[in-house]
């Protein structure tokens, strides 16, 4: 088994834990190489998290990027990029680079993805993904046409542009997500979810015996413990 779980009696115990977590990964990176380098999801159970994380006291430069990002423009509430960039916003050290173009047009927005990751090739000190209720992580949703090529642990690309079939209903848009390849290379991995029913989701995927496109989380089970770094899967109700 790939995976260590943490369970928490309430979201603010999982916060403090996982800015804990990334506390520490960002001290360890900053001391070996002079700079962290974090790959983050956004979406209101990790937010938390960064405003400790901010809080912490960080001697030293982070560097952050969102791990998936809806392709609106910088502006739009929509948009990881300025939610991490205001949930980090405390601490001078901590800078967040976007995934997307200011006005988030999908293909530019890909090019400029594809330079940034080029440019920072190595492996991330810290991820943290989040999980939708349908078994989704990062923006690798169930019904997106390329969702193979970004569920191969060996694939080549970081980056991929895709298009959930169907859109979810609360976020209808086209999307950037780094590949599970990129991802599975750093350091630290951890998942967050509350809730008993993301719970039962996580359940269903742990049970599974193979990688399953309808549940792409299976996908980042099957791949913990395979030459990656432990997956830790963060859940409190």
């Amino acid at each position: 088994m790939g995976w260590q779980e943490h369970a928490y009696p309430d979201p603010a115990a999982l916060a403090q834990a996982l800015a804990d977590a990334l506390a520490g990964a960002c001290r360890a990176a900053i001391a070996a190489r002079g700079q962290a380098w974090l790959a983050l999801a956004g979406g209101r159970t990790p937010l938390p998290a960064y405003r400790r994380l901010a809080a912490a006291g960080l001697a030293g430069p982070v560097l952050a990027i969102p791990g998936d990002e809806r392709c609106v423009p910088h502006a739009d509430p929509a948009c990881n990029f300025s939610q991490l960039q205001q949930a980090l916003a405390a601490d001078p050290h901590l800078r967040v680079r976007p995934l997307t173009c200011a006005d988030g047009a999908p293909a530019p927005s890909l090019a400029h993805a594809r330079a940034l990751l080029a440019a920072h090739p190595q492996p991330f000190d810290a991820v943290v993904l989040g999980m939708g209720a349908d078994g989704h992580f990062a923006s690798l949703f169930p019904g997106a046409g390329n969702l193979a090529e970004g569920l191969d642990p060996q694939g080549d690309a970081d980056v991929l542009a895709l298009l959930p079939d169907p859109l979810p209903p609360e976020a209808p848009y086209p999307r950037l997500s780094l590949t599970l390849a990129r991802l599975r290379r750093a350091q630290a991995l951890h998942l967050v979810a509350t809730g008993q029913d993301k719970r039962a989701v996580l359940r269903r995927a742990q049970a599974a015996d193979r990688v399953d496109p309808a549940l792409p989380v299976t996908a980042l089970l099957h791949a913990a413990g395979t030459g990656a770094p432990p997956l830790h899967i963060h859940w409190s109700p």
